[in-house]
């Protein structure tokens, strides 16, 4: 019988794992991110463990961090996502795909195309990730010297926003006659000309796509920062939240939905979903093991490049065995910058200790036996600190598989996920409603 509200699960998978040294660990698909064969074997596991999406960042810039420890990633080539998930949804028939598309380098016309196309291909499975881009080396690769100021960036992701679902309404849904007899293709009373003029963007419009699908991909969205909560709560219908200690995570989702509420939104239409790094083990001191294992082989270049990238200033000359010292205010993403500073502060964590947990991935972690990690889970679902998780796996393909063949069984027995998938599109296994066309009823 199918419980009224069960867990959302994601899987993060470009880059493969989170975690800087996965593709190190024994027996590790080294080249998984540019390996189709690969990254269609793992679409295909977590659809049979009956994944709500396979969620693929993206990044604009190669030269993000020093060259000692950029050589050390994996992250440096990797697939245009929107190339990747058109082919994966040929060889899926119900995972949801979800992308980045940037607001800051990109313009809407070509994100709201991309992504009705990738809907279309895929029969409705397509997610939109609303990313602002925080890293100041891709301006670089655009003709700037750098990027946008924080609060200008997410003013331009609003109207952004904005412009691309405009665009997506540009047709009714039954715009298209494709009538032979009278030779009518389609509507023209049907079409909408968004004719947008703002701060940022003029796009005449329509769009050169038929409505979407599910009326608009699934919003997707990531910024824990003031702007970035109140985007969510504005826009998002999925969140890919800050994986933290669980009383900020309780802090969090309580915020963000309610600011939903005060906007008006039903606070079921907007899944939270903090991202978890996984590691299972047929025993808690087996899963310790190799959790230990896969940290020891994150080497100090990559660490402190991590620690760097997260903190928007260069870490590579902090006295390592000192506190993490004051941090100044930067252009960079402020969600990750306060996670650091205030897990270094709250931990008494020194900057060697700090480099080596932004190598292995700084946020959550559930890490024992399926039974440990399903309690984990459960917890954080049931106490108002998430929907579902999205989750990385410490290295794969072992860590992918042994979380579909261990940890999804232990959550179905419990009720807590599902057994079979219910629907056809995204919005339906994330229970969201279709949007209605703004410009048609």
């Amino acid at each position: 019988m199918t419980q009224a509200r069960q867990l959302h699960l994601g899987a993060f998978m470009r880059p493969v794992s989170i975690h800087t040294a996965w593709w190190r660990y024994p027996g590790a698909q080294t080249d998984a991110n540019f390996n189709f064969a690969a990254l269609k074997h793992f679409a295909q596991t977590l659809e049979r463990g009956k994944f709500d999406a396979f969620f693929m960042a993206d990044h604009l810039a190669v030269l993000n961090m020093p060259i000692q420890a950029l050589k050390r990633s994996a992250t440096v080539t990797s697939f245009d996502p929107m190339i990747l998930l058109p082919a994966l949804a040929a060889v899926t028939e119900r995972i949801g795909l979800i992308a980045t598309g940037s607001t800051s380098y990109d313009q809407p016309f070509h994100v709201a195309r991309r992504f009705a196309s990738l809907d279309a291909l895929s029969n409705g499975r397509a997610g939109w990730n609303i990313v602002t881009t925080g890293n100041p080396e891709s301006a670089r690769n655009f003709g700037l010297d750098d990027h946008l100021d924080h609060a200008e960036r997410y003013r331009r992701a609003r109207e952004f926003y904005d412009v691309v679902t405009g665009l997506w309404d540009s047709f009714a849904d039954d715009a298209f006659l494709r009538d032979q007899a009278s030779g009518v293709f389609f509507d023209p009373d049907k079409m909408h000309v968004l004719n947008h003029q703002g701060e940022f963007f003029k796009v005449r419009g329509p769009l050169n796509v038929a409505r979407p699908v599910q009326g608009w991909p699934v919003i997707v969205q990531a910024g824990a920062s003031e702007a970035g909560r109140q985007l969510a709560a504005e826009t998002a219908e999925m969140v890919f939240g800050a994986g933290g200690p669980l009383d900020a995570a309780r802090e969090f989702y309580a915020d963000v939905k309610g600011r939903m509420v005060k906007l008006g939104r039903n606070r079921e239409h907007l899944k939270i979903l903090p991202g978890a790094l996984v590691v299972v083990g047929a025993t808690r001191d087996e899963a310790q093991a190799k959790k230990d294992l896969i940290d020891s082989l994150v080497h100090p270049d990559s660490g402190l490049a991590s620690l760097s990238v997260a903190l928007g200033v260069d870490a590579s000359h902090f006295e390592l065995d000192a506190p993490l010292p004051d941090i100044p205010e930067t252009n960079a993403s402020k969600s990750s910058r306060e996670r650091v500073i205030d897990s270094a502060r709250r931990e008494n964590l020194t900057v060697r200790q700090l480099a080596a947990r932004a190598g292995s991935y700084g946020g959550n972690s559930f890490v024992g036996t399926a039974a440990d990690i399903a309690d984990q889970m459960e917890e954080w679902f049931l106490t108002g600190a998430a929907d579902g998780f999205n989750l990385m796996f410490h290295t794969v393909p072992a860590g992918l598989e042994e979380f579909v063949d261990q940890v999804i069984p232990e959550l179905q027995r419990r009720g807590l996920f599902r057994r079979e998938y219910e629907g056809t599109t995204l919005r339906e296994h994330l229970g969201l409603p279709r949007p209605a066309n703004r410009f048609f009823r």
